[in-house]
């Protein structure tokens, strides 16, 4: 399927690894350039070396709004956002200091506040655009493990929704994706090395992970990124004109509600 996306300029935030890596290949398969982001140049490099296509490399912290300012300078006008870029890990809820959330709302969330705070009114000027948040399954079942991080992808659905209202009437189109346990670089570093301290293989892990903390699953194993990164290039595409101001499932049935 043509997603007619040739010549469309595309950011994703976040994108030397993962999701986001697979999420650039993927709009650079269907003719976009893309814009690879990461907080070293080296990380960065890395990573376009990876990506088929018309692929520009830039190296930035988003979490900052020197980072944000930095991109905005660059680029003016953007057809795709694709606010990728996260930080997460597990934390009981009394050790959480100011510091802690205060940072992974920066990450998290005023990373794509401040890019749409610059590139929604361009898009509505230019006639067209698509803003896709990479949220999670954490954002409706927060995990008691990490409840600062659920939190944030929370408020990623909450903003997608508001700025979605905004564009009524208009081709520009943003979209929230809720993404299921996958298994990204350090999920997979982590899961390595759980199963080598135990003596067992990875694949025991991934079992007793979907038997015991995410039951729900119907997938019963870790996404690839690359099954994410599908669903994006389609909301990322003009073919995905009908869906605006949607949280859109990617997450291996794990969420059980309905609605």
């Amino acid at each position: 399927m043509d997603l007619q996306l040739a010549g469309k300029l595309a950011l994703v935030t976040g994108s030397t690894a993962g999701i986001g890596l697979a999420i650039a290949q993927a709009l650079a398969r269907e003719g976009a350039r893309v814009i690879v982001n990461g907080r070293t140049e080296s990380r960065v490099a890395q990573a376009a070396r990876t990506i088929e296509g018309d692929v520009e490399t830039l190296a930035a912290d988003l979490s900052t709004e020197g980072g944000a300012n930095a991109v905005i300078a660059r680029h003016p006008h953007l057809d795709i956002l694709v606010n990728n870029l996260g930080v997460y890990g597990p934390k009981p809820f009394e050790e959480i200091t100011d510091a802690d959330w205060q940072a992974i709302i920066e990450a998290n969330f005023m990373s794509g506040v401040r890019l749409c705070r610059q590139y929604l009114p361009a898009m509505k000027t230019a006639g067209w655009g698509r803003i896709i948040f990479i949220s999670s399954e954490s954002a409706v079942q927060i995990p008691a493990e990490m409840i600062h991080y659920g939190v944030t992808k929370t408020m990623q659905i909450a903003l997608a929704r508001g700025l979605a209202e905004t564009t009524a009437g208009t081709a520009v189109t943003v979209n929230s994706v809720l993404t299921g346990p996958t298994l990204s670089e350090g999920v997979g570093g982590f899961i390595e090395g759980l199963a080598s301290s135990r003596g067992v293989q990875v694949a025991a892990i991934e079992r007793e992970f979907f038997q015991g903390v995410r039951p729900s699953s119907l997938l019963k194993r870790f996404e690839t990124p690359e099954e994410t990164a599908a669903m994006v290039a389609f909301l990322a595409s003009p073919l995905s004109s009908g869906t605006n101001g949607a949280a859109v499932r990617a997450d291996g049935g794990v969420i059980r509600s309905i609605l």
